[in-house]
C-alpha cells in the first residue's frame, strides 16, 4: 500500500514521537509498503521561539499528496505540517487518521500560560474530521473522551529488545538511580533530582535545562544525550529507572528500561500505569520516593525483561495498519 505519514516532529529531534514514527516507517517498508513522509526538512523552517529544538515549517503539501496518490493518509502531529495536510484532505475529500502523542494542554499552559480548556478546544477542532484518532493508552483515551473527542482507537508502542537487553551488574555495588530523556522543564526532572536518597543519581539526555541542572546539582552525573550501546550501558548499570514526568502520554523510555531488566518508579501517569501491571516491574505512586523504595525492594529484572518482550515494534505496526482507513472512501 501507499501510505503518507505527516509529522512536525522529525529528525534531528530525539523524542518518543520521532522514535515511534521512525520505527513504524521502517516496519512498514519491511512489510513491503511504500511510505512517503511529509516532514519539516522538506520545507523552509525555523526554530520554535520557546523551544529551539522544535522546527516550525512553512509547508505546501498539495502537490506531494497528489503526486503520491496515497491509499492511506496519517497525520501524526498538530503543528503546521499536520494542519496543512488536514486542510488539503478536507478540501479534496481525502479520508485520514490522526494520532495524539503529546499532552499539549499541559505543555502550552506551562510555557505560554494558555489555559488547558483553550488548547483542548483547538485539539478537538483539529481531530474532529479524522476517521480515527490513535492513542497509546486507555488512560489517554478516557481523558480525551471526557473532553469530547470521538472515534478513538488504540495504537500502543514498542521497543527494540535486541538493542535494549540486560547486562550483568556487579553484586554488592551501591544503588544507582537513572533518568533517561529530555532535560526540559515539562519533564519534572527536579522531582527526581530532589529525591532524599544517598544513592548515586544519573541523568542521560540533552535539552534546554541541562546546563542549569548541572550547576544546581553538582553531585549528580549528567551524561548529555547518548544512543546505542552507550545508552544501554547507562540503563543496565542502574538499579531503578525513575520516570518523573507527569505529562507524557506514554514514555518509550519506560519500555527501554524494562527491556534492560531495570524496574521503574513513576508517578501514576498513563504509560507507567498501563505497562507496570505487576509489583515486580516497579511501582507507581504520588510519592515518588515511595515508588523508588518499592521498585528497589520488589523489582525483578527477569520479570521486567519478560514484560518488555510483549511490546515489539512489529506488533505495534500491525496495530497501526489495522487502524488506517482508505484515503478515497
Amino acid at each position: 500500500m501507499r501510505i503518507i505519514i505527516a509529522t512536525d516532529a522529525w529528525h534531528p529531534q530525539i523524542n518518543g514521537v520521532v522514535v515511534t514514527l521512525t520505527r513504524t516507517v521502517h516496519e512498514l517498508e519491511r512489510l513491503g509498503h511504500q511510505v512517503r513522509t511529509i516532514t519539516p526538512d522538506l520545507f523552509p523552517n525555523l526554530a520554535c521561539p520557546w523551544y529551539q529544538e522544535i522546527r516550525l515549517s512553512l509547508p505546501s503539501v498539495e502537490s506531494i499528496i497528489e503526486d503520491f496518490q496515497p491509499d492511506h493518509i496519517h497525520i501524526a502531529t498538530e503543528g503546521p505540517i499536520g494542519l496543512s495536510v488536514r486542510n488539503v484532505c478536507n478540501l479534496f475529500s481525502y479520508r485520514f487518521t490522526t494520532s495524539y502523542h503529546t499532552d499539549f494542554p499541559s505543555y502550552v499552559q506551562e510555557y505560554l500560560g494558555v489555559p488547558r480548556p483553550v488548547t483542548y478546544h483547538f485539539l478537538r477542532w483539529f481531530h474532529q474530521y479524522a476517521q480515527r484518532v490513535m492513542v497509546a493508552t486507555q488512560t489517554v483515551r478516557g481523558d480525551l473522551e471526557q473532553h469530547g473527542f470521538q472515534r478513538i482507537v488504540k495504537w500502543s508502542r514498542g521497543v527494540d529488545v535486541d538493542l535494549f537487553r540486560p547486562r550483568e551488574r556487579p553484586r554488592g555495588t551501591p544503588p544507582v538511580l537513572v533518568y533517561v530523556g529530555r532535560v526540559a522543564k515539562e519533564k519534572n526532572i527536579a522531582a527526581f533530582l530532589d529525591l532524599p536518597f544517598p544513592y548515586a543519581k544519573r541523568v542521560v539526555g540533552g535539552g534546554p535545562m541541562l546546563e542549569t541542572y548541572r550547576q544546581d546539582y553538582p553531585g549528580v552525573e549528567f551524561t548529555g544525550p547518548l544512543q546505542g550501546e552507550r545508552l544501554v550501558e547507562k540503563f543496565t548499570s542502574a538499579d531503578v529507572f525513575v520516570f518523573p514526568s507527569k505529562t507524557d502520554t506514554f514514555g518509550l523510555v519506560v519500555l527501554e528500561a524494562l527491556a534492560c531488566g531495570v524496574p521503574v518508579a513513576a508517578y501514576p501517569t498513563p504509560g507507567p500505569l498501563e505497562v507496570l501491571s505487576t509489583p515486580n516491574l516497579g511501582a507507581c505512586a504520588e510519592d515518588l520516593a515511595a515508588a523508588v523504595d518499592r521498585a528497589l525492594s520488589r523489582g525483578e529484572r527477569s520479570a521486567c525483561r519478560q514484560q518488555a518482550l510483549k511490546y515489539s515494534w512489529g506488533r505495534c505496526t500491525e496495530q497501526f495498519l489495522g487502524n488506517l482507513v482508505a484515503a478515497r472512501g
